[in-house]
């Protein structure tokens, strides 16, 4: 008999609880309480540990959930110690949120996880181990943004390119969707790098790789980028960390972009396995790979590749890693299956303008051959009809490896269509709507409007001001918030306010123009000095020699600029003055140049503005309207209705949805639709997938047939999105969205509905003065204008200057805005020639010019003769009298 100390391991048997058996039993008699509520599929994505797994989440189908249940797992199964568990989030909430359940299942807090945590905080932690290996220090800097295009724009100096024509804000945006695509310097396609500085953005994205070794230094992209090439320069490094990591989860798989596609490849690799991808994979070119239908998406993609295969020299190379020929997917990898589980939604991949790559998840079978896919299809957020609308309308997508949402709820109410005359008739039947659903008890909190582009939220602010509703914007500023809105409203609240210095200030340098914080210093200390506005201190100070030549003739120029504003406001609508404001003053052009990814944005944030403004009578009006729009402000916490685009929308839940502009043009977008064709189009239609699995008990669809699209109404036809949708599960509405003076439903004609509304009959009382003053101009009654002035100047009183009309009804801002403007310039130049203190031949000090003597006084300017500058004209609030 061998004694037992001498077995050796090949004689010890494996053992496994026989089923039935008295082990197996009491196993399942002790199951852990995260298990419990688990619905079959989401518990065989949990039980799955061996091998790779994709997890297809549905919307509201619990992927949170049984992500953490996942690690809680093989945690409690002893599989893995949590120092050997890999967890990639998108976002650090994510990632908190996730050790938070974590420590709730296992009735503990979760210590001991350093590898839970987002793409780039984990490639950070590596590459700082590892820093010598990349010719950095372990104490390397990460840039932020505003380092990384100061740092481009002295390379563009060194390299004598203008920075106005070729922006480093724009070849910062070429190098991040670079460093996305995991490309180096070396493997940038030579046409991609000709599109920047005359064909040099190849040499400059080199220039700013040595710098940043230089500088110890690294930007956000680098903390995956690095490690791709640590990884594949140094694979001892690599099977170190493919030792280390006994399972890898990833959340989000749809939205990883091709740096993070490869960073997972190269971690999940098994022992033994051809380091694929490789660097020379990058230089591939190959068709465009698109799964299809659920009934077999390998051989589809396959066929779509063959048959849509890219020519060599493609400017974009696609995905770094291509599609097998069709017969090849069922080929098995020699090497052991990686314990890698993917958890995402290929019909929620909607970041495609930022670099995610959804042909990821959709080769997901191919690159870890025998992969399980398990489909979460049991939603538990929407009603029945919401479910069945949208599964209906993204089964049109051919893109996708398939599934359905289903519910156990009732199937609620259908989703609802309505059409609108306008976009004005929309957001006036949207207010309606939700303070009927707030009458009847539901919190403003429930309630979400998700628009397709940020410019659309501009008439719902103005709506719910009117109404008095609150409201919220969620992933970012409110409308008149925005930096490009307020830069443009300080422009018009200068020409309507010259004694405005907070509006002044903060354009004085918008856009550049050489007048940086010493010149705003200055003019703040004569201003305070004399008791005047920062504008007319302004107009001080160019005409001395305080200034160098160059902010002097630059701050000349913006003067002369208001002054010529302010006379063409006596003959132009407000609405043309703010045109011809953002185009002269350089405003326009400066965005129109900025190759940033919301420029675009900006630029249309700005026509909305000009447009809105058409509803006011004159600037002053339009002012006060944006002053008490300014001023309601809620705190986070109060109850309030949210606004926000449907890129911001996911994640987020909400019982009442609104999803207004489903027209052809605006949803889907046409420039998607011309950047990316038919790839931009079923982006789009996941994007109004996302917008309806949002709401919870009711989604409300909207339509107008009129909208202003970049400045210029269109007669615009309903999205397609709409007819995709099945009938069964929809109802059409009729809009309530009509008004007094025009709309449907009850209301009356529309304005649109008199042929004549643009002409002589609009009937506002500001618009029949300006016609009665043009008639008496082209009557030979020249000096109308003029007289009336003189009345005016008298003290005289005639009807128009009444706050009512005829009609007896309230004019609102129709008072005439002339007047006070001659009251106010003559307070203006009273101010300004105040006489000054000094006298001839003073003997005076000047901080800048030092000792002099005064030899001409003009009102408050001095003309000075300087012992060593020679002869200044200078303002006598900056001289100091020397007895």
């Amino acid at each position: 008999m061998t004694e037992p100390n001498k077995l050796t391991h090949r004689e010890v048997p494996d053992h496994q609880p026989a089923a039935g058996g008295i082990a197996a039993r009491a196993r399942a008699t002790a199951t852990p309480q995260y298990l419990a509520g688990l619905n079959p599929e989401q518990r065989e994505a949990v039980e799955t540990l061996d091998g790779p797994v994709l997890v297809l989440a549905g919307a509201g189908t619990g992927k949170t959930r049984v992500l953490t249940c996942r690690i809680a797992h093989i945690l409690s199964q002893g599989r893995a110690r949590p120092g050997e568990i890999l967890s990639v989030t998108f976002t650090n909430k994510a990632a908190r949120e996730m050790k938070l359940r974590l420590g709730q299942m296992l009735g503990q807090a979760v210590e001991g996880m350093p590898w839970l945590g987002t793409f780039h905080s984990i490639g950070g932690r590596i590459l700082r181990t590892h820093a010598e290996l990349v010719q950095l220090k372990s104490n390397f800097t990460v840039l932020d943004v505003d380092d990384q295009v100061r740092l481009l724009k002295q390379l563009l100096a060194a390299e004598n390119i203008d920075d106005k024509r070729w922006p480093a804000r724009m070849l910062a945006g070429l190098i991040d969707g670079w460093k996305n695509r995991g490309l180096t310097p070396s493997q940038v396609p030579s046409g991609e790098a000709a599109v920047f500085g005359n064909g040099r953005g190849g040499k400059l994205y080199a220039s700013y790789q040595e710098r940043l070794k230089i500088l110890n230094a690294a930007d956000f992209g680098d903390l995956l980028l690095e490690n791709i090439r640590l990884f594949r320069e140094h694979a001892d490094v690599l099977r170190q960390y493919q030792n280390r990591f006994k399972f890898i989860l990833v959340d989000e798989y749809q939205d990883t972009n091709v740096a993070q596609y490869l960073w997972l490849r190269l971690l999940s690799q098994a022992q033994g396995e051809q380091s694929r991808p490789s660097a020379d994979v990058l230089e591939e070119r190959h068709g465009e790979a698109m799964a299809t239908s659920q009934s077999d998406p390998g051989e589809r993609v396959a066929e779509r590749a063959a048959k849509t295969a890219a020519p060599r020299d493609a400017e974009t190379p696609p995905h770094p890693d291509p599609l097998p020929a069709r017969g090849e997917r069922g080929r098995t990898s020699a090497s052991p299956p990686k314990n890698i589980c993917c958890v995402g939604d290929d019909d929620q991949s909607i970041y495609g303008w930022r670099g995610a790559e959804v042909d990821n998840i959709l080769r997901f079978e191919h690159d870890f051959p025998g992969a399980k896919v398990i489909r979460l299809e049991r939603n538990y957020r929407s009603t029945g009809h919401i479910l069945a609308a949208a599964s209906h309308l993204i089964a049109h997508n051919e893109s996708r490896l398939g599934k359905r949402l289903r519910t156990e709820d009732v199937d609620g109410e259908k989703v609802t269509v309505t059409g609108s005359w306008d976009s004005e008739e929309e957001a006036r039947a949207i207010g309606e709507e939700i303070e009927e659903l707030q009458r009847a008890g539901n919190h403003l909190n429930d309630v979400a409007i998700l628009v397709r582009a940020s410019f659309q939220m501009r008439e719902f602010e103005d709506r719910f001001v009117t109404l008095g509703l609150p409201y919220r914007v969620i992933g970012g500023p409110r409308f008149y918030e925005r930096a490009e809105i307020r830069d443009a409203l300080a422009y018009l609240r200068t020409i309507n306010s010259p004694a405005d210095d907070l509006a002044f200030e903060r354009i004085v340098n918008v856009p550049k123009r050489g007048l940086g914080d010493a010149t705003v210093q200055m003019l703040h200390d004569h201003a305070r000095k004399r008791r005047i506005p920062l504008f007319e201190a302004a107009r001080a100070v160019v005409e001395t020699d305080e200034l160098k030549p160059k902010a002097r003739g630059a701050l000349r120029q913006l003067i002369a600029s208001f002054d010529r504003w302010r006379a063409q406001r006596e003959v132009a609508s407000h609405t043309e003055l703010a045109e011809i404001v953002l185009d002269e003053s350089g405003y326009t052009d400066m965005w129109q140049k900025d190759r940033s990814a919301d420029a675009a944005g900006r630029l249309d944030n700005l026509k909305e503005l000009v447009r809105s403004m058409e509803e006011f009578e004159n600037l002053q009006g339009f002012l006060e309207h944006i002053s008490l729009v300014m001023d309601r402000d809620g705190g986070a916490e109060a109850d309030a209705v949210s606004l926000m685009t449907l890129h911001s929308a996911k994640g987020l839940e909400f019982d009442n949805v609104f999803l207004p502009g489903w027209e052809e043009g605006l949803f889907p977008s046409q420039r998607t639709l011309d950047e990316q064709g038919r790839a931009g189009l079923e982006e789009e239609r996941r994007l109004a997938h996302v917008g309806l699995t949002r709401a919870r008990r009711r989604a409300k669809l909207y339509f107008a047939t009129n909208r202003r699209i970049h400045g210029t109404w269109s007669t615009t036809i309903p999205s397609r999105f709409l007819d995709e949708l099945p009938a069964h599960n929809v109802e059409i509405t009729e809009s309530r969205g009509g008004a007094g003076w025009g709309g449907a439903g009850g209301y009356g004609p529309s304005r649109f509905d008199n042929a004549e509304s643009f002409g002589s009959s609009y009937a506002t009382p500001g618009w029949q003065r300006a016609q009665a003053n043009r008639a008496r101009g082209q009557g030979g009654q020249g000096g109308g204008r003029q007289e009336k002035r003189q009345g005016q100047a008298r003290g005289s009183f005639n009807e128009d200057q009444s706050p009512f009309s005829s009609r007896g009804e309230a004019r609102g801002f129709a008072r005439d805005r002339r007047g006070p403007m001659v009251i106010e310039g003559e307070l203006i130049a009273k101010s300004t020639g105040t006489v000054s203190e000094f006298s001839l031949r003073d003997r005076v000090f000047h901080q800048k010019f030092g000792y002099g003597s005064v030899v001409k006084v003009e009102g408050n300017k001095l003309t000075i003769a300087f012992e060593k500058a020679g002869e200044k004209k200078v303002v006598d609030s900056f001289v100091q009298k020397q007895e």
